[in-house]
């Protein structure tokens, strides 16, 4: 069945296109435009679930043609999936339409208003809009968890799997923690993409590790701000007492801010001050 699902060759239900288009139909188009790569791996939208964990409120960006929506609706989550093409909305709408768990809105997931009572947000997220998918994620209030099928150099990088730390995670770790929860070759797509994937995992901490947002963010982008090229010389433009807080936080003079862990930062704000 899945093997039949992953292969099926959809170019008869379109009219072909000449000219420049080089003989693409209209949905090769759309692929390309809206970044589509669709999951037709049954293992890998087990592995997804499990990491999610879904219930209660799920939204669902990029549903595609329902593969994870249904197995979400499944597990008793109840799933409102956001399809930004018209096509596979409708269709998606049509088949789900007696199932109770299942809400199709057809728009884009960056522009929906995010739900006052807490909710997921799960989903295999078209490569070309991850940063503003994310970036919705940690802006809204009541989101408890993300778990979002990425690029897998992006989930690397957001992570800390290369040894280094990203500004966007080392802002945010006090309220998320950032997991790297398992890969995805790019044999498990349609069409296959040229790079792999893997399972991103952001959770809101039930208690956050700082309670002084603005100067804890104001510290962490002084540091990134690349003077000086090491985490000494960018933090004494600003802070007092750096020498001694980084020997209390086992950071050494020469580091260079990436290699700092989150887990630093939160210690070095406890102890500099401007």
């Amino acid at each position: 069945m899945a093997q039949d699902f992953a292969h099926r060759n959809y170019s008869h239900t379109q009219r072909k296109v000449t000219g420049k288009s080089g003989g693409r139909t209209a949905r090769d188009h759309a692929r390309r435009t809206l970044s589509q790569n669709f999951l037709v791996d049954r293992a890998a939208v087990d592995s997804i679930v499990a990491v999610a964990d879904p219930a209660g409120t799920v939204l669902e960006p990029g549903a595609g043609e329902g593969i994870l929506t249904h197995a979400l609706a499944r597990r008793g989550a109840q799933v409102t999936a956001y399809e930004i093409d018209p096509l596979l909305a409708a269709k998606l709408s049509a088949q789900t339409r007696s199932e109770n768990g299942i809400r199709v809105v057809r728009g884009d997931f960056t522009k929906a208003k995010a739900p006052r009572e807490p909710f997921a947000v799960v989903g295999n997220i078209p490569f070309s809009v991850t940063a503003d998918i994310v970036d919705w994620c940690l802006t809204a209030p009541a989101l408890t968890s993300a778990t979002l099928l990425t690029q897998r150099e992006y989930a690397r990088k957001r992570t800390g799997d290369y040894g280094r730390w990203s500004l966007l995670t080392a802002t945010t770790w006090p309220w998320f923690s950032w997991e790297l929860r398992g890969q995805v070759p790019r044999g498990s797509f349609r069409p296959i993409p040229s790079v792999d994937s893997a399972i991103l995992r952001i959770a809101r901490r039930t208690a956050p590790l700082v309670s002084q947002r603005n100067s804890y963010t104001e510290l962490v982008r002084t540091a990134f701000s690349g003077i000086g090229g090491t985490v000494r010389a960018s933090l004494h433009t600003r802070y007092h007492g750096v020498d001694e807080a980084l020997a209390t936080a086992g950071i050494a003079h020469d580091t260079v801010v990436a290699y700092v862990h989150p887990n630093q930062w939160v210690e070095l704000h406890s102890m500099l001050t401007p």
